[in-house]
């Protein structure tokens, strides 16, 4: 018996090497690839630097290329594939300082087998002949993605928001279909639109932070993936089915850190009971996290209901070495003057609208660049008003 949990054991832990090396060898042939069509895109562009009519010229180039690199190497070198390869590099050439998974590095003591130097030259350290080298004697960007990752990223126009996908995609392992989701439910503007002028340029250096009960905050939270329609009634208890049924999903929706822990969690005192919707933990800020779902308009009471229920909380429910209790009233509607009159400043409360259905990406922007501006003009009055929610 014990000889064959042995080999069992034996077998596991080859398999789980083998899984592993065949993990590492295919993300070597991904970046591999990747850092290909960037060498790949450079050389056509500077190709048609050299000609002298180049929209023709570069268009004549392609057709002629991908003829002969298909008829040496087969498939992948359509002339659709070589004008990607050629916008690649136009988009990722251009160093982004707020970018880190793509700045540059000069030092090729740090350079790799998969992002290798194009042309290393320690000939010379000082300033200036950096500065005269041109980028092709630089380190190229350090691509952590798929190509299929980048087909999305290299579409998105403004370099802030291409950079907060980028990072976050690295550091949670996105899958495509996941990267997708995120841009088209506009991820980067609904959380630009919960944070300060400063903060949003964090989200384009850093990604999402957790740091703070506000970093957590989405508007609005997006629930296309229930199915449910807008035009047909359903209850506060359907919408509760829904997101159970689709718990990774909203899990994955409301941020990182979050951990399910009840569903109508009930708690008692004065011989009656209450019940809270959802409670989660937040192992990043190490606090409880309560949802209450309002189908309606977002009501004082229903902000006054929460209040009680984040002082029990607080006071019965969470251990001395954890943060306090955060709120969060997902409701159809709210009014951010009905939100600020009833609640303290240093309260621990928020109200986020949710929607059914994908936000209208250009409607979010405009909304951003009005509260950017706003925020400029206003920038005394926001720091007066902010008191120490954030604390």
């Amino acid at each position: 018996m014990k000889s064959e949990i042995e080999k069992e054991a034996l077998f596991g832990k080859i398999a789980a090497l083998i899984e592993l090396a065949r993990e590492r060898v295919a993300t070597t042939v991904n970046l591999t690839m990747v850092n290909t069509y960037f060498e790949i895109g450079r050389m056509i562009v500077e190709n048609e630097q050299q000609g002298k009519e180049r929209a023709e010229y570069g268009k004549a180039v392609l057709i002629d290329l991908s003829s002969q690199l298909t008829a040496k190497f087969g498939k992948g070198f359509s002339v659709e594939n070589l004008d990607r390869m050629r916008f690649f590099y136009k988009v990722y050439s251009l160093p982004i300082s707020s970018t880190v998974l793509t700045k540059f590095q000069i030092n090729d003591n740090q350079s790799n087998s998969a992002t290798p130097l194009l042309n290393p030259d320690n000939s010379s350290n000082s300033v200036d002949s950096i500065q005269q080298k041109s980028y092709t004697e630089l380190q190229r960007p350090q691509f952590q993605l798929s190509w299929s990752h980048y087909l999305v990223l290299m579409r998105i126009a403004d370099p802030q928001e291409r950079s907060f996908y980028e990072i976050e995609s690295a550091a949670n392992n996105w899958s495509l279909a996941v990267l997708k989701r995120q841009c088209n439910s506009s991820l980067y503007e609904r959380l630009a639109l919960s944070r300060d002028k400063d903060e949003v340029m964090k989200l384009s250096q850093q990604g999402q932070t957790i740091e703070k009960a506000n970093d957590l905050i989405k508007n609005p939270l997006t629930l296309e993936f229930l199915g449910l329609q807008e035009k047909h009634n359903y209850s506060e208890s359907d919408l509760e089915a829904a997101i159970l049924g689709k718990l990774q999903n909203f899990l994955l929706e409301l941020g990182k850190g979050f951990l399910f822990e009840a569903r109508q969690k009930r708690f008692s005192f004065d011989e009656e009971n209450f019940y809270v919707d959802l409670v989660f933990y937040n192992r990043l800020l190490q606090c409880y996290v309560l949802i209450d779902l309002k189908t309606d308009k977002l009501a004082h009471q229903d902000l006054g209901q929460m209040q009680m229920y984040v002082n029990y909380f607080d006071r019965f429910v969470k251990l001395p070495h954890e943060k306090p209790t955060i709120g969060i009233l997902l409701c159809k509607e709210k009014k951010d003057a009905l939100v600020k009159l009833t609640l303290p400043q240093d309260t621990k409360i928020y109200a986020s609208e949710y929607s059914l259905y994908l936000p209208d990406k250009q409607v979010l922007q405009t909304r951003l660049k009005e509260w950017m501006n706003e925020f400029e003009n206003n920038r005394e009055l926001y720091n007066i008003d902010k008191g120490g929610l954030d604390e």
